[in-house]
């Protein structure tokens, strides 16, 4: 819960004010020994804390998921593995987990998505990092076209979406190989544009190092890039972008 809806439960009258007060007061942070929850990560940033499951054994990883839920009513992991993820469907009845992405997330219904997030890449093989961005950026409400397969081997494909592209407030961008789709896209847009290298590619791609370099030396503008396979680093970037063209509209 952040200050606003804090507050706005004070004004209506569901939340008393020594309620308000105490939840102010405590502690930002719950100590459990072997982590400690950023408990007031949402009302500094906006954004609850999110999981990153891989590494971490099965006793803790329940028991912040537990933890999360328990304060925000939804929990966001990233790289889950299947055996984690049944461990927390088995736990959580409304638990779900994608495959692809590895998002393990437990969300409330009924949320509402506002503005759009264009997230593109350039080849299929791409499309587990992209879905990482996208689902990430759907978790914290906001509205996401996928545009998946347009890379610049065949230009056409690109150029078939770019009204849809050039409406959004941010594009993602994900390529493997040379990583050239950034650089192209950044010339096509007047929004800023979240490019994601991805480890896919033939040996000279040094797993993602080529896309990454490329997309670092862009002569585009407007590109910002981060790391190899990061799609929930560029998914909560586009957010934030996108909540703050949603807010300048509003």
């Amino acid at each position: 819960m952040d200050a606003r809806e804090i507050l706005k439960q004070v004004k209506s009258g569901q939340m008393s004010v020594d309620d308000a007060e105490s939840y102010f007061r405590r502690q930002p942070l719950e100590e459990l020994g072997y982590a400690k929850l950023d408990t007031h990560r949402k009302m500094r940033s906006g954004f609850a804390e999110v999981v990153f499951c891989s590494g971490k054994a099965d006793e803790h990883l329940c028991r912040i998921y537990e933890r999360i839920y328990a304060a925000e009513g939804e929990v966001l992991g990233t790289r889950a593995t299947k055996e984690q993820a049944a461990l927390i469907l088995d736990k959580f009845a409304g638990a779900e987990y994608d495959p692809m992405s590895k998002i393990l997330k437990i969300e409330k219904n009924g949320k509402k998505r506002t503005g759009k997030i264009a997230v593109c890449t350039a080849g299929t093989a791409d499309i587990p990092v992209a879905e990482e961005a996208a689902q990430t950026a759907e978790f914290f409400g906001n509205h996401v076209e996928r545009i998946y397969d347009v890379g610049v081997s065949g230009i056409h494909r690109l150029l078939s979406r770019v009204e849809t592209i050039q409406s959004a407030n941010c594009i993602v961008a994900a390529a493997g190989m040379e990583g050239a789709l950034a650089s192209v896209i950044g010339g096509l847009v007047d929004k800023p544009v979240i490019a994601v290298p991805t480890s896919v590619g033939y040996g000279a791609s040094m797993n993602g190092l080529s896309a990454l370099l490329t997309m670092i030396n862009s002569c585009a503008n407007g590109i910002a890039v981060v790391n190899i396979d990061n799609g929930y680093g560029a998914g909560y970037m586009a957010a934030q972008i996108n909540k703050l063209a949603v807010h300048e509209r509003d």
